[in-house]
């Protein structure tokens, strides 16, 4: 069997494309708050008002620790993004509300996320340059 490596550059990619995706879900959430309170999904049941606020934590806590390269991030992200596409198809096919734009572009995101999220949990496991020279220098 061939195995399949990724590049640093395109690691770094993907690692960015995961950053810069929360970080989105971030200000999404984050304006829709500000703007329109806590009151901004008033019109939506209360456990998915409770879940797009709480995405307002969870989406640049995962970006935080993609930046960090921790692998508990990989797994929140992919928990995330599966749990958010879930949630907002079934908002959208059932209660309405939500733009095509916006699951439709979620759900491309989570095809990126899900599609590296093995190359990004290796990545993340090996030791970081830092780590390797400082272990040699004490060696």
């Amino acid at each position: 069997m061939i195995a399949l490596t990724a590049s640093a550059r395109s690691l770094r990619a993907f690692q960015a494309a995961w950053v810069i995706g929360f970080l989105v879900g971030t200000t999404t959430h984050t304006a829709d708050l500000i703007f329109g309170g806590l009151d901004v999904y008033s019109g939506f049941p209360l456990g998915v008002r409770l879940f797009w606020v709480t995405l307002t934590l969870l989406d640049p806590l995962t970006a935080a620790l993609i930046i960090f390269r921790r692998r508990f991030g990989v797994a929140l992200g992919v928990a995330v993004i599966i749990a958010d596409i879930a949630v907002n198809w079934t908002v959208f096919v059932v209660i309405g509300g939500l733009s095509v734009f916006g699951v439709v572009s979620q759900s491309l995101f989570a095809v990126i996320i899900i599609g590296t999220a093995r190359a990004l949990w290796s990545w993340f496991g090996q030791p970081s340059i830092r780590e390797r020279g400082g272990a040699s220098r004490t060696a």
